[in-house]
């Protein structure tokens, strides 16, 4: 049984919805610079390829859409602020008032219906202008730009949101250094010294942000936010167990240094034994010591480690991929599915920090098909979405009978939305239909999928009734 004020809800990105890329003062991110999603290569410019530019055109329509929300009895609406809106290069001393004014009215129609706004302050979307001209997070510089911009919004809704995160999916910078850390040299020529630098950066400018927050509004929630990916020996051949504590660590370290407010030993061994240098003041660690109120995380897919060469083939995977699970069945685009993992990351990640949980991102990406329902009106009859959710959230209530902290849960994609790995629209998450296709045709209405409904009996009965 879950917690009576369990906060069920949805998530979306400004970037992969809100479109409106250049309206109203903002200035460029990296998404606009990104058609092709992560694995794609850049643009110099904005094309009009890029499905993100006009997204779901969030921007215009949020008004109709978190009326939607409510509907299905949402109790927490996760977004994010785009950084460019507020300060259109990242590094002005003067916010950008329309883009502020935005949050305000989103915040304001969310509280409206009695939805608590969960805000990701840097979800994939640093300003372009940093990554140019400072090499984005590899710089110290940004710590400042951050901690500027987290100030700013902080006090302009202090009164208006209570749950904030500090970066979304902080670990994926591993594997995606320009999308997660704005760093524009490229990968293949990045140092790993450079890379943990950047890594650093942001781990000192997420401390800054809880204590900044913690000093404007005591009452405000601050987590961080990982990509969680659990790994799996790919045999009970110890070293294959080593190897997947050894992938397991990379992105466990992370965490470790938001909860516990240090680098845990592993780390350090990692970057001596890899000739990783990096610079560290003794302010940064004395920053690093405010710790969050809780950990959220998305998840997916779960995969497998193995020391042996030749059976270490990568899948397709999310963005730290890993090799594929023999017993498992794959989506569309080959995430394996994994309800009983979440579970196990539940427990795993409890047992580790004894500090409440929430489950920011989890959901179905799939090739929808608009259909006329019994009632006479468009729907999809996207059963496939339904089971994969109640097989998750099943996993969920497991995992608070064993004693897990559990805060909530926010699907993601709650509406459709461009993906951010292949910045497609046809890879659909929600449970609302968006009329807007890959070749940017469409008429950009809402249509109910049959998971619409579902999922509104499931928050009005607090997951009793899947």
């Amino acid at each position: 049984m879950f917690p009576e004020n369990f906060l069920w809800g949805g998530a979306v990105a400004a970037n992969q919805c809100e479109g409106a890329y250049n309206e109203d003062g903002k200035g460029l991110s990296i998404q606009d610079v990104l058609p092709h999603g992560v694995k794609g290569p850049r643009t110099e410019k904005p094309t009009e390829d890029n499905m993100k530019l006009v997204g779901i055109d969030f921007y215009h329509h949020y008004k109709e859409d978190i009326k939607l929300f409510a509907e299905m009895g949402f109790k927490v609406f996760r977004t994010s602020i785009a950084w460019s809106r507020i300060f259109p290069k990242g590094d002005e001393e003067t916010p950008n008032e329309a883009g502020l004014k935005f949050y305000d009215d989103l915040f304001d129609e969310c509280r409206k219906y009695g939805i608590e706004p969960l805000v990701t302050l840097s979800h994939y979307e640093t300003p372009l202008y940093l990554a140019e001209h400072y090499d984005g997070w590899v710089n110290r510089d940004l710590i400042g730009f951050y901690k500027r911009y987290v100030m700013t919004v902080f006090n302009r809704y202090k009164d208006k949101v209570k749950y904030w995160l500090t970066f979304n999916e902080i670990n994926s910078i591993l594997e995606s250094p320009f999308m997660s850390g704005g760093i524009n040299t490229p990968k293949e020529e990045l140092s790993q010294s450079d890379l943990y630098q950047a890594v650093h950066h942001e781990l000192v400018a997420s401390a800054w942000a809880t204590k900044i927050g913690h000093e404007i509004n005591p009452d405000f929630k601050i987590g961080c936010m990982i990509l969680s990916m659990p790994v799996y020996p790919l045999t009970a051949e110890p070293s294959d167990v080593l190897a997947a504590m050894e992938q397991d660590h990379k992105n466990m370290m992370f965490a470790d240094v938001h909860v516990r407010g240090y680098y845990p030993g592993y780390a350090k061994r990692y970057m001596r034994e890899n000739g990783i240098s990096i610079s560290v003041t003794d302010e940064d660690m004395e920053i690093l010591k405010n710790t969050v109120d809780f950990v959220s995380f998305s998840y997916y897919v779960s995969v497998c480690a193995t020391a042996d060469p030749k059976k270490n083939v990568r899948g397709e995977g999310n963005l730290l991929g890993g090799v594929p699970n023999p017993y498992l069945k794959a989506s569309d685009w080959g995430w394996q599915i994994d309800p009983k993992g979440l579970r196990y990351v539940l427990n795993t990640l409890w047992d580790r920090y004894q500090k409440p949980l929430f489950i920011v991102e989890n959901g179905l990406g799939a090739m929808d098909k608009l259909v006329q329902g019994a009632d006479g009106e468009m729907t999809v009859e996207d059963d496939y979405r339904i089971e994969y959710l109640r097989d998750h959230i099943r996993q969920m209530e497991e995992a608070v009978k064993d004693g897990v902290d559990l805060m909530g849960y926010t699907t993601w994609g709650c509406i459709d939305l461009v993906s951010a790995s292949t910045a497609e629209l046809r890879k659909r998450y929600g449970f609302i239909y968006v009329d807007r296709n890959d070749d940017g045709s469409g008429t950009l209405k809402r249509y109910k999928k049959k998971s619409f409904h579902w999922y509104k009996k499931v928050i009005e009965t607090n997951g009793r009734e899947l």
